[in-house]
């Protein structure tokens, strides 16, 4: 209660989080680095443009993209920009790019962040690199640059998109009707988020889940991410 006698939240550390930086984050599977369009455009366009990757673009705010020219002018406007801040994924084995990710609507001072503008190639699509991308964000999100909100936003209708928000561990928070106007279309959000007191348990998760010994000789995994999440408290 406040001196007023009404209720008020609960007190918090009101010290402004770290913004991110271009940096570097490396895991097992993937790392994650600074998109570069001269150097990671290449690789990034022949496993996303084309007809045969427009699918991957239909919830995104651009794309598809066919012209290759195109497609380097929009990585380019990715490269320059502080917020969204983007990062190309590179497979550790073969160090080729295989999809982008970002650091989105950063807000320091209330020490809340999204991760947005995801496109993963075929791939990294369901390959364990692309949920090691995930778990790397977060973990420089709350471990690193000290932000308690961790948000995950997509259009209430890309059914894949929820599903991963919610075996990432993220907690579904409602829809947001007519949110945006996408392509010329209209856009209902559905919002997840993810709180630093949560973080510890899916640390944990993520981390049983991307043991060596969690996936067979042919690389299938033995538990599912989804079971070790709900495994514990939500």
């Amino acid at each position: 209660m406040s001196g007023l006698d009404q209720p008020v939240g609960p007190p918090v550390d009101a010290n402004p989080a770290q913004r991110p930086q271009r940096a570097t984050m490396e895991g097992r599977f993937v790392q994650l680095v600074p998109l570069d369009a001269e150097r990671h455009g290449d690789t990034l366009f022949a496993g996303m443009g084309g007809s045969q990757h427009a699918s991957i673009w239909t919830y995104m705010f651009d794309g598809p993209f066919a012209d290759r020219a195109v497609f380097a002018e929009a990585l380019k406007k990715r490269q320059a920009s502080d917020d969204p801040l983007f990062f190309t994924i590179l497979d550790s084995a073969s160090n080729r790019a295989v999809g982008i990710a970002s650091y989105m609507r950063i807000e320091p001072a209330h020490r809340v962040i999204e991760v947005g503008g995801i496109v993963f190639s075929p791939d990294l699509q369901q390959k364990p690199g692309a949920t090691e991308a995930m778990y790397l964000m977060a973990r420089h999100v709350f471990e690193n640059l000290g932000f308690r909100r961790y948000e995950w936003k997509c259009d209430a209708l890309n059914a894949p998109s929820r599903r991963a928000a919610l075996r990432l561990g993220f907690t579904f928070e409602g829809i947001f009707r007519s949110h945006m106007i996408v392509k010329g279309r209209n856009r209902d959000t559905a919002w997840f988020s993810m709180l630093e007191t949560e973080w510890p348990a899916r640390k944990a998760a993520f981390e049983t889940w991307l043991v060596p010994d969690n996936f067979d000789a042919g690389g299938l995994q033995k538990w599912s991410l989804s079971a070790l999440n709900n495994a514990g408290p939500r």
